[in-house]
């Protein structure tokens, strides 16, 4: 079977246009996989009230406030805003001003239990409902977490009943 020269042609003529788009597509799918690996950014909302809006701009419209201390997950940032992810999964933006590194994590589950030592067979410290926001101590192998409860009382809670780590 006979080709047709300008068949052969153009693909010699694309052949680095391709091989170039292989690439490309290749370093964004190993910073992905990277960027998956390296874990999720956690912050928190630093101000008494903070605005969060559907897009990066203070003329956007206005989606909810969130109030301090509330742990958000950042998935993207631009000059100024970060693109966040609550624990219900709602996304938003929010201004990168309002936004802290000081770490807390909020109860998901009805009543979660805090033990003075990552072991269930301690005795139990105290209980915390869901939707409380405790400070971030220290992540803990094995599934747990150091937090500390506004109060003052630290312990540990089990990763699985918490959001923000």
């Amino acid at each position: 079977m006979k080709h047709l020269p300008l068949v052969k042609r153009s693909v010699g003529v694309f052949a680095p246009l391709y091989v170039s788009l292989a690439l490309l597509l290749l370093v964004f799918a190993s910073q992905a996989v990277a960027a998956d690996q390296a874990g999720s950014e956690f912050l928190s909302i630093a101000t008494p009230a903070a605005i969060l809006y559907d897009a990066p701009s203070r003329n956007a419209e206005k989606l909810y406030v969130a109030s301090a201390n509330l742990p958000v997950e950042v998935l993207v940032k631009v000059e100024g805003w970060a693109k966040v992810r609550d624990s219900n999964g709602y996304l938003a933006w929010a201004e990168s001003k309002n936004l802290s590194a000081k770490r807390f994590v909020i109860v998901i589950v009805p009543i979660a239990e805090v033990y003075p030592a990552a072991d269930l067979t301690s005795p139990m410290l105290f209980q915390a409902q869901q939707g409380v926001v405790l400070e971030w101590v220290e992540d803990v192998p094995s599934g747990w977490t150091k937090v500390r409860h506004q109060d003052g009382q630290a312990g540990y809670i089990r990763n699985d009943q918490i959001w923000g780590v």
